[in-house]
């Protein structure tokens, strides 16, 4: 329970307030980015030490995923609200996030195998949307209107690679749902 990566993902939500001080208290825009940079990679240095340390948990398999919906949930809806993100992008991650998130919440109401398999795809495409917030962020708190362009460019892209991605999650979720009608008959 007590380990490396949970105290990381424990770091990560405790940062989020700090994010939202910095996006509203302090109106510092870049500040917030940055700081969204540092828990969105956080995020991967965490699931590199539970591999690594052998330190994979029933706690971090939930502390970890809810980190990230949360510091995503809160930069995307509070970003779109602040006027640092661009609304459709903004929207179509929310819709992406939600999905998810439904798809995840029937797996678990239904008792159904919980992994879902990471592909390489899913994680390029987090990666283009993460750098892309991030770099609305900042070029919103530093006026770099050619940082928003590569922004706009990368997280286009990438959106586009995670709904496309979303096919093959949603035949692994409808997969472990039909193994789970198949075991009740």
């Amino acid at each position: 329970m007590f380990t490396i990566p949970n105290l990381i993902s424990l770091i990560r939500l405790g940062l989020i307030p700090v994010f939202l001080w910095l996006l509203f208290g302090k109106d510092d825009p870049a500040g917030a980015g940055i700081l969204f940079f540092f828990i969105a990679w956080s995020d991967w240095v965490d699931g590199y030490l539970a591999r690594r340390l052998n330190q994979v948990s029933e706690l971090g398999k939930i502390l970890d995923p809810l980190a990230d919906r949360i510091a995503v949930f809160v930069a995307v809806v509070f970003g779109w609200g602040a006027g640092v993100l661009a609304p459709w992008f903004a929207a179509a991650l929310i819709l992406r996030e939600s999905l998810v998130a439904l798809a995840a919440l029937a797996v678990v109401v239904r008792g159904a195998e919980r992994t879902v398999e990471v592909q390489y795809l899913g994680k390029v495409a987090t990666f283009m949307v993460y750098s892309a917030v991030t770099w609305f962020y900042m070029a919103e708190g530093w006026e770099w209107r050619w940082l928003e362009l590569l922004a706009f460019a990368t997280g286009t892209v990438g959106l586009a690679i995670y709904y496309y991605g979303l096919g093959d999650y949603w035949r692994d979720v409808r997969a472990k749902l039909a193994a789970v009608d198949r075991s009740s008959e």
